[in-house]
């Protein structure tokens, strides 16, 4: 019970990475608040925030779904407020929610673009700015973002797009400026960058790729695990990668 007591939200968390990791922090002790937008099932994508805290409390674990859309800063306000009056406390924030549009730049439209930086970059910003206060009271927590390799990897495939792509280069350079300017307060800002996985997400915008040698999103749930465990005032500032879990956790 590497979380017990903790209180963890993990946005974006009605599938994919974001439903792993919030398993993984609830299986750890962790009470879970499951921040996403999804509150019916969907013909194209399964899951819902009410599945993925129901798995969770049938086995056992605590956690709480709260209907939020990270780009209506009316929702994300009062996601924050109810997990505070419920808990009175936030030790976690994991920035998952993204949503992407795979297109040539040519072919894609400001819209497109718009609705990618919104939630991707801005909300990320904006639920962070949120949660930040209460962990400075607390004198620690840790923030943990969700980039991806293409923020580097131009040559990736397949294609991401490049409004996703940006997108994830700017949380980088949120992630470790902001691990800079909250150190003091021992809070921790880290980001995971995970290659092709195998969320239903992405699986569904790419149904004919081979998918054998994908990452799988519980890999994932345990990383997010071992960065909430570490030492807030020296393990902050990084971008970590699938090879530097493998490195230390074997």
């Amino acid at each position: 019970m590497k979380l017990k007591d903790k209180v963890a939200i993990v946005t974006g968390a009605s599938r994919g990475i974001g439903k792993a990791i919030a398993l993984s922090f609830a299986s750890e002790g962790a009470t879970v608040v499951i921040a996403a937008r999804t509150e019916s099932t969907s013909p194209i994508l399964p899951g819902t925030i009410h599945e993925t805290a129901k798995e969770i409390n049938s086995r056992g674990g605590k956690a709480f779904a709260i209907k939020t859309d990270v780009t209506k800063d009316e929702e994300l306000h009062a996601m924050i407020d109810k997990t505070m009056v419920m808990f009175n406390r936030i030790d976690i924030l994991v920035n998952n929610a993204a949503t992407n549009r795979p297109s040539l730049f040519k072919d894609s439209s400001l819209t497109t673009w718009d609705k990618i930086l919104a939630v991707n970059l801005r909300g990320t910003i904006a639920c962070t700015k949120a949660v930040i206060p209460s962990m400075i009271r607390q004198k620690g927590g840790h923030v943990i973002n969700l980039s991806s390799v293409v923020a580097k990897n131009i040559d990736h495939t397949p294609m991401a797009g490049l409004a996703y792509d940006v997108s994830k280069a700017a949380l980088e350079r949120f992630t470790l400026g902001l691990a800079q300017e909250l150190k003091e307060y021992h809070i921790a800002v880290n980001a995971l960058a995970p290659d092709n996985t195998g969320t239903e997400g992405w699986s569904y915008l790419n149904p004919n790729t081979d998918k054998s040698g994908w990452q799988k999103p519980e890999g994932w749930g345990r990383y997010a695990v071992f960065i909430a465990t570490q030492d807030p005032s020296v393990f902050t500032g990084k971008i970590l990668y699938e090879e530097d879990f493998t490195k230390v956790m074997n």
